[in-house]
């Protein structure tokens, strides 16, 4: 595998992305006036911002597209330096037979608020020869002056039919060798990150051998969600002991952290067989060790808290 999957399969039209039609019907239009606003993609990791802003680069300017585009990232080059230097620079010159050229900040949310004052008067003095792409995940962290000043398209996270379709697409043309199942873990696994789906699916095939669901979670670095589960229908019976045993397995076996756990186990509750009420007050606990275990107390021990909790709503200890 000479490839990244994630770059080989990435659209090159905007007519081939997944999943964003709202999005890409908008990016079409400038495509077809030739013209276009400073634009702020915003949502979440995986769900094509990127993917769009290169590929309408490359319809509208076609050839020269990397002659009239530039990529930044505001994660590595975020203070009011690089504003004044590498961004301004690009933005005086002239585009490369285009009315304008196109400036593409991927990870804006991480610029720093000196650095977007900054940017906010390059976007006013070179409108005319330049548009910015500023790229997101929380648009509340872009200063309200740059949020009116471009159209804001807000992605979505993709569906489950929208990956599996496309995680389908490269098992086919990879010739993969994956379990039914397993596609349906990938599926389950990505929460809406094409990204993320794709890239466990190469790792999992990367290892030449069959891919079944186990081998999904483990190079997704996840535990069996059965087997989280299991340990907590355990504690529910009130067999703490056993949980416990569980619980180190889980935690030995997949080298999992205990936020890891504690995000698994935040999910396996809706799958329990009680009722709400006792529900709402797991998912309460849930957040209490949650935050405990992020603001630095001991995972094993927090753990151990909320299995304890379980037993204690299951009425069941023994």
């Amino acid at each position: 595998m000479n490839e990244i999957w994630t770059e080989k399969y990435r659209p090159k039209n905007l007519s081939e992305v997944v999943g964003q039609k709202h999005v890409t019907a908008r990016l079409e239009s400038y495509v077809r006036s030739r013209s276009m606003p400073h634009l702020l993609l915003t949502g979440p990791a995986g769900t094509g911002k990127t993917t769009c802003s290169l590929a309408l680069a490359r319809e509208l300017f076609g050839d020269n597209w990397r002659g009239n585009f530039i990529e930044l990232n505001a994660s590595d080059e975020r203070g009011i330096d690089v504003v004044r230097g590498k961004i301004k620079e690009f933005a005086r010159t002239a585009p490369i037979g285009a009315e304008f050229k196109i400036i593409f900040m991927d990870e804006a949310d991480a610029l720093t608020s000196d650095a977007q004052a900054a940017l906010r008067r390059t976007m006013e003095k070179y409108s005319g020869i330049c548009r910015f792409i500023l790229s997101c995940n929380y648009s509340s962290k872009i200063i309200d002056p740059i949020q009116s000043r471009c159209a804001v398209m807000r992605f979505k996270p993709l569906t489950s039919d929208d990956i599996r379709g496309f995680l389908s697409r490269i098992v086919s043309e990879e010739k993969v060798d994956i379990e039914p199942e397993a596609l349906e873990g990938l599926v389950r696994i990505a929460h809406g990150d094409m990204r993320r789906a794709v890239n466990s699916l190469q790792v999992a095939a990367s290892l030449g051998k069959r891919i079944d669901l186990d081998l999904v979670y483990q190079t997704a670095g996840m535990a069996n969600p059965d087997a989280v589960k299991s340990m907590m229908e355990t504690a529910l019976d009130g067999n703490f002991i056993q949980a416990r045993n569980q619980l180190d397995d889980l935690m030995i076996t997949n080298g999992l952290s205990g936020q890891d756990i504690i995000k698994q186990i935040h999910s396996s509750i809706f799958d329990l067989g009680v009722s709400d009420y006792d529900k709402v007050k797991m998912i309460d606990k849930c957040g209490e060790v949650e935050f405990r275990i992020v603001e630095g107390s001991n995972d094993r021990i927090q753990l151990e808290v909320f299995l304890a909790y379980l037993v204690m709503v299951g009425g069941k200890a023994r």
